[in-house]
């Protein structure tokens, strides 16, 4: 499903380079549960975002289904991105204009939904993560564990194939975190193929394989 090959990325500085990740080459099945681990500062992050087509410059080649995606304009990238990813973002990402409703809703905007379905949807999410009393609230009157529950629903509301999160328990306490990691679990279940940058051991039992990264290379997959 997911297939990248000698794939790089580095910063120039005058005549030297710095290197953030070093000839990787990965390959994710669909259905599969991955998880990226590594130290600090290793490339988890950078790799994820490669991966979710964030970010664009860097150099080797990255097949998505039938899709080489290195050699797609940001317009098809982008479009890709909207109808199978769903990420979740180490720092929320979400718009702080909008409320958590709206937040919710934006996914399901791209994919061609009824108003009614939108509806029906965003509530039985709002039902699911338990923050229907939330859903007029603005992500500033949220504390940090309640956004980050809004960006792992929002994450997940569009059915995505795809599932990307970066530390998605983070900033929950172990029960919350715990209710997350099941979640994902229950997805992968049903077919989603789930790829996590994760510190914690314990959420690294959920998937089935782990990807191990340090100084930007691959040091076990």
């Amino acid at each position: 499903m997911i297939q990248l090959s000698n794939v790089e990325k580095y910063f120039e500085h005058g005549p030297t380079k710095t290197f953030v990740l070093r000839r990787v080459n990965i390959e994710v099945k669909e259905g599969e549960f991955v998880s990226i681990m590594g130290p600090s500062g290793a490339g988890k992050s950078t790799l994820l975002h490669v991966i979710g087509m964030h970010d664009s410059a860097w150099t080797g080649e990255y097949q998505f289904l039938d899709y080489p995606i290195h050699r797609l304009r940001k317009k098809d990238r982008d479009e890709i991105y909207k109808k199978y990813f769903g990420f979740v973002f180490q720092s929320y990402h979400l718009l702080d204009s909008l409320t958590v409703y709206e937040n919710l809703e934006i996914p399901l905007s791209y994919r061609n939904f009824k108003k009614s379905e939108r509806d029906a949807i965003v509530c039985d999410v709002l039902d699911r993560f338990q923050i229907v009393g939330k859903k007029d609230l603005f992500p500033n009157q949220l504390s940090g564990g309640q956004q980050q529950l809004v960006a792992v629903a929002r994450a997940i509301i569009a059915n995505p194939k795809v599932i990307l999160a970066d530390e998605p328990t983070g900033n929950l306490h172990s029960t919350q975190a715990r209710e997350i990691m099941e979640v994902f679990k229950s997805l992968n279940q049903s077919g989603v193929t789930i790829i996590q940058v994760t510190h914690s051991e314990t959420n690294a039992t959920y998937g089935n394989r782990i990807i191990q990264i340090a100084d930007g290379w691959i040091a076990g997959a």
